[in-house]
């Protein structure tokens, strides 16, 4: 479990939203008294936690300190201190235009210097500082989750769907990327073919006996491999890749069947797949359906 404090305005918001996208239950602004019987609940709740405390918590700097004291005692906590440099601090709240909450009724900078000195005892227990001034809220998130993450961990939070459709019904609301497939040959002209699906082992061969075919599945491979880890650098959630084509059924079909596996064997998530004019959403699953790559 997490303790997460720091000065107003450093980005601890940030921190708490990064943990909770990375599954923690997080609690923001907790009263210091609540603290313990926080803690409590939390461990039987066996669930990944983090909370902040901070100058908003209520009662005295001394209390703060006495409480982060005693539940650091367990080795189940940890905490990380967020900071930046005064001049950061003040330009943050002259831009949003808040008062300071840890001495509203004095000057800005005044403000800043005192709520240093009366964390800097916290500040000591700290297992992490962080300090945000020259960071960009996605690069203090990463720092975040290099914190609490185990090394070998390389699984991803960023869900993607792939999704096949027509081009006659309009193009997906949700797709942050389209492909048009149009220029594939089509099967639809051959009549054996017409009534299958991409998913049909004679459309699946028929296409894959094309060169261009073959190669322009490998050339969005290609763009997929370079675009995917600047996608989890910036912290992205979801990501939609669309196919599209005349009727939806040959070949945006075949074509997110093949990149949905291709996801999946590169061992970066599960994707899910939707094949919108043939009204099917299922998820690959590693024992489940098979398809020979090319």
């Amino acid at each position: 479990m997490l303790l997460i404090s720091g000065l107003s305005g450093a980005g601890k918001s940030t921190v708490l939203h990064a943990l909770e996208d990375g599954g923690f239950f997080c609690t923001d602004n907790l009263p210091v008294e609540m603290l313990r019987d926080w803690s409590i609940s939390m461990q039987l709740r066996k669930q990944p936690a983090a909370v902040c405390l901070d100058a908003r918590s209520g009662m005295s700097t001394q209390s703060l300190r006495n409480a982060i004291a005693a539940v650091l005692v367990s080795d189940d906590w940890q905490l990380l201190f967020v900071e930046a440099e005064d001049e950061m601090l003040q330009r943050r709240f002259s831009t949003v235009r808040r008062r300071h909450p840890f001495a509203p009724d004095i000057d800005l900078m005044s403000a800043i210097r005192q709520e240093r000195e009366s964390l800097d005892a916290v500040r000591c227990m700290a297992d992490l500082i962080l300090d945000s001034s020259y960071l960009t809220p996605y690069e203090l998130a990463e720092k975040v989750d290099v914190f609490w993450r185990q090394p070998e961990t390389t699984s991803t939070h960023m869900a993607c769907t792939v999704i096949s459709f027509s081009y006659k019904h309009g193009l997906p609301a949700e797709a942050d990327v389209v492909f048009d497939m149009r220029f594939l040959p089509n099967p639809h002209y051959h009549p054996e073919l017409r009534p299958k699906t991409g998913c049909d082992e004679e459309v699946v061969a028929f296409l894959q006996s094309y060169p261009d075919v073959n190669e322009a599945e490998r050339r969005i491979q290609y763009w997929l491999a370079l675009v995917w880890p600047l996608m989890q650098k910036e912290r992205k959630q979801y990501f939609t890749l669309a196919m599209g084509c005349s009727g939806g059924r040959h070949r945006s079909v075949y074509m997110a069947e093949r990149l949905a596996l291709w996801i999946q064997r590169q061992d970066w998530l599960v994707p899910t797949i939707q094949h919108r004019e043939l009204g099917v959403v299922y998820r690959w699953e590693t024992a489940e359906k098979q398809m020979e790559a090319s």
